[in-house]
């Protein structure tokens, strides 16, 4: 079976997704809530398939004959559950693209048992949020089987948020009631502190950037949902942030072939374990056209029987982590060292 199903084709990493099916040589079943959209995307071959989330009759429907799934619709908090249940239901792994923090929480927490006896593979936050940074932590961590905190630096050159990714983060506020949230002691906590803005040594041709410190991301959900790690602590480029909020924040727009836009990134990630300290960074343009083939590779292996876990898992308990990120390589620019390099502190900033 070479047909994935994909929730919100039509969106804008959606349509990254379809893309990198047909390059893989699956054939995109194309979900949605709108059949309007979904018939503007549909190519040759690829029936669009309308079901809304609150109707699990239309979502079986939809899933007929599909071998996984990919969800790329949000707000998660909304759509995750459903689609989750309509997998299950179906026998067939599910992949996300949920950057919500307390979206990926739910899918731990409510359905990892009933993944786990059914022996099926539910992957949140397979994206460049949470997703990317598990694997790179992972990855870092090698032989290790514990840490003390691991940091991870998001150098954005700048963002321009989809209307997704602003619907999404309003849920996620409103969730936490304004507050912000961050992982330390070993556990997820919301709080009113302000964010510190600090200096991280990105590496050379990026360098030292402003960041915001505890811009908390998925990550602080994926990696110590596997890995003994105390604190998990994310940082996001002053100037990228200031582009999120700013009044007039526009969508990404195209600047070549493939669709992506201009934005490039490096993610910098360091792991740190008594006096020793690992480091491993990666390096693309398009937080949103990444997202694509980390999801669809995700599918692949887990079609074809390169996993290492069933039930809920992220991406770095779910598959090998280096070998993972090295068939992206077409995408993603690794690089690293296991020498000493400062990192800030912000909580004496």
């Amino acid at each position: 079976m070479n047909h994935v199903a994909v929730y919100g084709a039509y969106g804008h990493t959606g349509r990254f997704v379809v893309a990198e099916l047909r390059e893989r040589g699956y054939t995109p079943l194309l979900l949605g809530r709108d059949p309007d959209r979904l018939q503007a995307v549909a190519g040759p071959g690829n029936e669009p398939r309308q079901a809304s989330v609150d109707d699990p009759a239309a979502l079986d429907r939809a899933l007929a004959g599909a071998a996984a799934v990919i969800n790329c619709a949000g707000p998660f908090a909304t759509t995750a559950a459903p689609l989750v249940e309509a997998a299950l239901r179906a026998g067939i792994p599910y992949v996300d693209v949920a950057a919500e923090i307390e979206a990926n929480l739910d899918t731990f927490t409510h359905f990892a048992a009933r993944a786990e006896a059914a022996g099926i593979l539910v992957v949140p936050a397979m994206a460049f949020y949470g997703g990317l940074g598990d694997l790179l932590v992972t990855a870092a961590m090698g032989d290790w089987t514990a840490a003390d905190e691991v940091h991870i630096a998001y150098g954005l050159s700048s963002w321009h948020p989809t209307a997704g990714t602003l619907a999404a983060g309003s849920v996620s506020s409103a969730r936490r009631g304004g507050r912000r949230v961050r992982y330390c002691g070993g556990r997820v906590e919301y709080h009113d502190d302000a964010l510190p803005t600090v200096e991280w040594p990105f590496p050379e041709p990026l360098g030292p950037q402003q960041v915001i410190g505890e811009f908390s991301m998925a990550d602080i959900v994926t990696v110590p949902s596997h890995l003994a790690v105390p604190e998990v602590r994310t940082y996001m480029a002053a100037k990228a942030a200031a582009d999120l909020t700013a009044p007039d924040a526009r969508a990404p727009a195209a600047v070549d072939e493939h669709g992506r836009s201009a934005q490039t990134f490096v993610v910098d990630v360091v792991v740190r374990a008594g006096g020793a300290e690992r480091r491993i960074t990666a390096a693309g343009q398009d937080i949103y056209a990444i997202s694509a083939p980390l999801a669809v590779e995700a599918v692949d292996r887990a079609l074809t029987g390169r996993t290492r876990a069933t039930g809920v898992a992220s991406a770095g308990a779910a598959f090998d982590a280096r070998d993972f990120l090295d068939a992206l390589s077409a995408h993603l620019a690794l690089g690293g060292r296991h020498l000493p390099a400062p990192v800030p502190d912000h909580r004496s900033a």
